[in-house]
């Protein structure tokens, strides 16, 4: 299935541009930083597992995705879920914890039924999502609201660990609580599938969640108020021209409702 996104879609994302901060690089340090704009920004989740014949085809989707989120403003993460893993094949990239989080969407929405491919929208499951229109039309409501919180992101990469902080600050109408999280992934990942219902195929992957800190709390009298300093360890193995499959993304959610209430983007910089 193609992505395509309409007249409405391209001035969405013409408009959320003028907001965005310009992305400040320092290449001795390997560091970088991001702001997010003045729009929300959609956070896509996609829940897949290695072991389900019916997630290549989702897969595939979202690297397509990832490779326009700049214009159409959207974070999309590929969340490896683990209950396929007893069925055949060990998924390397499962982790209980995305289990848990696309149980608690589920509980959300009245239901405590989950299955893959899975996308979620800003916190919101988004069952339509192979009609481009459909997909399309929650982006494009999403970004049209004024973000109730705004995200600044940095981060440095020194030998082997990526030194991470994370500011959120209150926007009208934020929540009194949020709690924010932050997200390593790696892209361009490649596997061979030697059991299961994908036994035999060569899988690709990209925007793969590796290391996922949160929920972290905000604190104090300010509501939605935030500042975080998190060191995480990078592969022993990583090389400067590795750094761009690398990257760091950080969303903050309404814990009363489970809202994406915004989301950015920091790929690292080399």
């Amino acid at each position: 299935m193609s992505i395509s996104f309409s007249a409405s879609m391209r001035a969405v994302a013409a408009m959320l541009a003028l907001g965005a901060a310009c992305v400040a690089q320092a290449a001795a340090l390997g560091a970088c930083a991001a702001r997010s704009p003045d729009g929300r920004q959609a956070l896509v989740e996609l829940y897949t597992s290695e072991g389900c014949s019916s997630c290549p085809p989702a897969d595939d989707w979202l690297a397509r995705l990832a490779a326009r989120r700049a214009a159409v403003r959207v974070v999309p993460l590929a969340l490896h879920v683990d209950y396929w893993d007893g069925l055949g094949w060990t998924d390397r990239f499962a982790q209980h914890r995305f289990t848990e989080r696309q149980r608690a969407l589920a509980s959300r929405g009245g239901g405590s039924f989950v299955y893959t491919p899975e996308v979620a929208v800003a916190g919101r499951e988004l069952r339509g999502w192979r009609d481009a229109d459909a997909f399309e039309r929650r982006v494009v409501a999403t970004a049209a609201e004024p973000a109730r919180v705004g995200i600044a992101l940095s981060a440095a990469r020194r030998a082997d660990v990526l030194d991470v902080e994370l500011s959120v600050t209150p926007r009208a109408g934020a929540p009194r609580a949020v709690n924010a999280y932050l997200a390593l992934y790696e892209n361009g990942i490649e596997s061979q599938v030697r059991a299961g219902e994908n036994r035999g195929a060569t899988l690709h992957h990209e925007r793969v969640v590796r290391q996922w800190i949160g929920p972290l709390a905000s604190e104090g009298r300010a509501a939605a108020s935030l500042d975080v300093q998190r060191r995480l360890p990078l592969p022993a193995d990583l090389r400067a021209q590795d750094a761009a499959r690398y990257g760091i993304a950080a969303f903050v959610e309404d814990p009363a409702t489970g809202d994406v209430l915004q989301a950015l983007d920091l790929p690292l910089c080399s």
